[in-house]
């Protein structure tokens, strides 16, 4: 039923086929409407956590696109408005966002990037705490919560905070290295690496 009540109200859909994406500052890319996906992410993995000791965690990665750091807030505030501490990675590949949340114990990972589209564009992937992305239905009940009139969110000490992992991009390059052989993985290749100032330039050295 409450499925049903809601999905009348669903105006425009925000989940393409790899997260949600639009011109920056325009659309489904507003700060408005990222800090309502950012609330309804967190109200979503919230579920299921409310009597957890340690307040639960979701971690935020970003590519460098200009709009980033504007999205990247934009949805922190959002996740902290509904009773959920914040890890910002700084800018990390995509890959880098699920490994970490994977590592880190955090219920969901969400990812600042268009991939391939123009700089202007920008997105937010989501991955659920095992590092997959989401299912068509728990798109769906988040889109379900974002487009609640209103929902129950908490004041005083149970607001989120906002913190940064300053080693997030070693992690990632930890965890690519100790996955290869031990003894000489890589003799008798040559590599040769492009990352044209993308979020991979940081940990490919």
């Amino acid at each position: 039923r409450y499925r049903a009540v809601f999905r009348s109200a669903l105006v425009d859909k925000l989940f393409g086929t790899d997260g949600v994406r639009d011109q920056a500052n325009q659309g489904n890319m507003t700060a408005e409407t990222v800090l309502k996906l950012g609330r309804a992410v967190a109200l979503y993995f919230r579920e299921g956590h409310a009597d957890d000791e340690v307040r639960p965690t979701i971690v935020i990665g970003r590519d460098p696109r200009l709009s980033g750091s504007m999205l990247e807030a934009a949805l922190a505030a959002g996740i902290c408005s509904a009773g959920m501490d914040v890890r910002l990675l700084g800018v990390v590949p995509t890959p880098a966002v699920a490994q970490i949340a994977i590592q880190s114990g955090a219920v969901a990972g969400l990812m600042v990037s268009a991939s391939h589209n123009p700089y202007y564009d920008n997105g937010i992937k989501v991955f659920k705490g095992t590092g997959f992305k989401l299912s068509d239905d728990e798109e769906e009940q988040i889109e379900i919560l974002f487009q609640a009139a209103s929902v129950d969110l908490p004041t005083g000490a149970d607001v989120g905070t906002v913190f940064s992992m300053e080693n997030a991009s070693e992690m990632y390059s930890d965890f690519c290295t100790n996955i290869l052989p031990e003894e000489r993985p890589l003799d008798g290749l040559k590599l040769i690496l492009d990352c044209s100032n993308g979020a991979t330039s940081e940990c490919a050295g």
